[in-house]
């Protein structure tokens, strides 16, 4: 099993030699860094020849979860992804391990626990639009044209015979919007 590890810092001024001395104690072979890149950008260089390097029976070790990814959710792909691949991960500071069978517990609880915060999140937003439907408000964008230009538009499109192009020009809105806007309208 060869050990490859990944360093990160957010910023310029930060250093890298702790993470990577704490990787070569370790064991790693191999060391991959990003410097200066922040662990919500996911088009990290650094993390990307190290995934690209890992071969299934590799591991990939980092010092500490959010050198890998900020977002709990983005750790749990990049790990799942890892295991797809018949590739481990450890943490050494958190002191997980998913080539062992507690490791792998442990990983699996943190991925549960994002799931369940996703679902409660999802749920939140899902009543909170209910709630605002329900005081009145409109959810969602502003549509492109007040009733009374949409109405106009579409005697000017369907009475006078202007050209869609022309109409939409008028009313600064794309020749598809307005199209799509006059199909969900009837005028008396």
């Amino acid at each position: 099993m060869k050990l490859v590890g990944y360093a990160r810092v957010s910023t310029v001024e930060q250093n890298l030699d702790m993470q990577i001395a704490a990787l070569k104690a370790a064991g790693c072979s191999e060391i991959f860094t990003d410097h200066g890149l922040s662990g919500a950008d996911f088009q990290r260089p650094g993390l990307l020849k190290a995934l690209r390097q890992i071969k299934r029976g590799d591991m990939l070790v980092v010092w500490r979860l959010d050198r890998l990814g900020r977002s709990l959710v983005d750790l749990i792909q990049t790990v799942n992804g890892l295991s797809k691949r018949g590739c481990d991960f450890r943490s050494l500071t958190e002191s997980i391990d998913t080539s062992s069978s507690g490791g792998r517990l442990v990983f699996h609880m943190m991925a549960a626990m994002a799931e369940f915060e996703r679902a409660i999140i999802s749920e939140r937003t899902k009543a909170g639009m209910e709630a605002a439907r329900a005081r009145g408000s409109r959810i969602g964008r502003r549509p492109s044209l007040t009733d009374f230009q949409t109405e106009a538009a579409k005697r000017a499109v369907e009475i006078d015979m202007e050209p869609v192009v022309d109409v939409a020009a008028r009313y600064e809105v794309h020749p598809k919007t307005l199209a799509r806007v006059l199909r969900s309208v009837r005028i008396d």
